[in-house]
């Protein structure tokens, strides 16, 4: 039968038990202990744990230490350290970089407690906290909380109650520029040989601006020429014809959003289109910016463009596509930071 400390946990329970059933039946603990190949006592151990507390002392029990036991950082250490982690950047407590790694954690334990762990041990650490190693969203240091927070709390609710009483449709729209040497996604290849993508070298662009709503419908107009007033313009014209009541757009603080121009051309509009404005360096509340990261997302797979005429036209053939998918239109409104906008118990 071998030695039964190299059984698995499983085998040696099942020996236990057998054991304990040949001793309850009258059988003599030399006679048993010679049945198994196990000592007399080891077979006198598990008689006197089934007489302690019956079958349930002779199961098997996890091995080795409990979950939390004997941890050089006591409870309170781990979440302090856990809660500066994520409240704040390395170069706010007095560590270089802006991003933290095992390495950074581990200075900032040595700074705090004294205690000096390698990276692996951060990591354990890590894992044990529910932290995970992820890329973050990038946010503008003049951005200001306060302004967001009126934003989402009164501004927003208050288009959204107008747009209702008006009969009218509110609208979120942003422009993008798409060049032709942008490289985006993953792609499989050998491991230490980095995939190579072939690609005109001439360098060319094409740039949209584009409109959804909470219904899934999407407007778009692809141009070639640089983004300014005049183009802005025709896309406010071309956006009201596909509707007979007034449109509530959201836009960001571009210049031209807010040029003399445009300012006159709503003048003249005013029964058809009304502009607002989020607050400033907020892109993340303007949900267009999902569907303009994944207008990038997408070229790179579907074709390789030779020209700033096929740049446009694959452009034109992303947005055609969401155009015949409001489902998926729909989805981005499930958005972490843009799920404000179809949140009816916003006040």
């Amino acid at each position: 039968m071998g030695d039964a400390r190299t059984w698995s946990p499983d085998a040696q329970e099942a020996v236990r038990l057998l054991a304990v059933s040949a001793l309850v039946e009258g059988r003599d603990r030399v006679e048993v202990a010679a049945l198994f190949r196990v000592s007399v006592r080891a077979v006198d151990n598990w008689w006197a744990r089934w007489q302690a507390g019956g079958r349930d002392a002779s199961l098997s029990r996890s091995r080795g230490r409990r979950a939390g036991e004997h941890q050089v950082l006591s409870e309170a250490e781990q979440v302090a350290v856990r809660q500066a982690v994520l409240d704040h950047n390395p170069s706010d407590l007095g560590l270089s970089g802006q991003l933290w790694t095992r390495g950074l954690i581990g200075e900032l334990i040595l700074m705090l407690y004294w205690v000096r762990f390698t990276e692996p041990g951060v990591g354990k650490y890590l894992r044990r906290w529910g932290l995970t190693f992820q890329r973050p969203d990038k946010r503008a240091v003049e951005r200001d909380p306060e302004a967001v927070r009126v934003w989402r709390e009164e501004t927003w609710p208050a288009i959204r109650g107008r747009a209702k009483a008006e009969n009218g449709e509110v609208l979120l729209a942003d422009q993008v520029g798409i060049r032709s040497d942008q490289v985006t996604g993953c792609t499989w290849g050998a491991k230490g040989r980095t995939p190579v993508v072939r690609r005109t070298g001439n360098r060319f662009s094409a740039n949209a601006m584009s409109a959804i709503s909470t219904k899934g419908r999407m407007h778009f107009m692809v141009f070639t020429e640089s983004f300014d007033a005049e183009v802005m313009c025709r896309f406010l014209t071309r956006l009201v014809g596909h509707f007979d009541r007034k449109v509530h757009l959201v836009v960001g603080r571009h210049s031209a959003h807010r040029s003399k121009a445009v300012r006159a051309w709503l003048a003249d509009h005013k029964d058809q289109v009304e502009l607002h404005f989020p607050p400033s360096y907020s892109p993340e509340l303007n949900l267009d910016e999902l569907v303009n990261a994944a207008l990038k997302r997408s070229l790179p797979h579907t074709h390789r463009v030779r020209n700033q005429s096929e740049l446009a036209s694959e452009t034109r053939r992303f947005f055609h596509r969401r155009q015949r998918q409001p489902h998926i239109v729909r989805g981005f409104f499930g958005g972490q930071h843009v799920r404000y906008v179809i949140d009816e118990s916003t006040p």
